[in-house]
């Protein structure tokens, strides 16, 4: 089967380290766990996660296993799913600070090269796109303060 690689990269106004923390934390807005019908992660260095996606009246279950954490700058798991056809691919998360701001870049490898493989890259750049507006908005002024 061919395989082809996805990278997304995207620039959000925040420092890495709440990236880092709002990505592995499935109860945070912007990560990929976050909104799932139901998620399992355990976010160690060989940690498992599952978590199952409603989608288009259907549910997409995704596995993996955490390979690589160095907090604040690189997030590593390995991701299997339907659409990658039962084998084991990997995503790399990079964080890169520049000033007030962090460049995400996320690098999908070994995606099946089919249409279900490539819309991975829809996907992937919809989780950034929500974390960068999750840090795009100034924080609601808190009542009474």
């Amino acid at each position: 089967m061919n395989t082809t690689d996805i990278t997304v990269t995207r620039k959000i106004a925040a420092p890495a380290d709440a990236i880092f923390r709002a990505f592995l934390d499935p109860t945070t807005p912007g990560g990929p766990w976050f909104g799932a019908a139901r998620a399992i992660v355990n976010p160690v260095v060989d940690g498992l996660f599952y978590h199952a996606v409603e989608h288009e009246g259907k549910m997409w279950p995704h596995y993996g296993r955490f390979i690589r954490l160095d907090r604040p700058s690189r997030i590593e798991h390995t991701w299997v799913s339907e659409a990658t056809k039962g084998l084991e691919s990997v995503v790399t998360v990079t964080l890169e600070p520049h000033g007030a701001e962090t460049e995400m870049t996320l690098h999908h490898t070994g995606v099946p090269d089919d249409e279900m493989g490539r819309q991975h890259k829809e996907g992937w750049t919809w989780m950034l796109s929500t974390i960068a507006e999750r840090y795009a908005s100034p924080p609601s002024p808190v009542p009474g303060g």
